[in-house]
């Protein structure tokens, strides 16, 4: 009964929603919403191969170090760096991935 009720509805079109961002330290404004605007896009970032949901997104000015549910629904911001000012973040993003 309830199939056939469920089959004469016309499917609807739900958009997924970008996930919940939690800081964990007091980060820039600028830079929450810089990543809200990269998970929204749907950028994934480099898997950190040591650590299994803790993924490393580059942006604009900064690169973030998060940990992504395995639901999806929220992502934890535990850093952030700016990409110019950190040489050696640079020198480590390039020599080995998630360092």
């Amino acid at each position: 009964m309830l199939l056939q009720r469920m089959k004469d509805k016309p499917m609807k079109n739900i958009q997924k929603l970008p996930p919940i961002v939690e800081d964990l330290r007091t980060h820039a404004p600028e830079q929450l919403a810089e990543l809200r605007l990269l998970l929204g896009a749907g950028i994934t970032g480099r898997p950190d191969l040591r650590r299994p949901g803790f993924f490393e997104v580059d942006g604009d000015s900064s690169v973030y170090y998060i940990f992504r549910y395995p639901s999806g629904q929220k992502v934890l911001l535990l850093a952030a760096w700016e990409r110019q000012s950190d040489p050696v973040a640079e020198m480590a993003a390039c020599s080995c991935p998630a360092a």
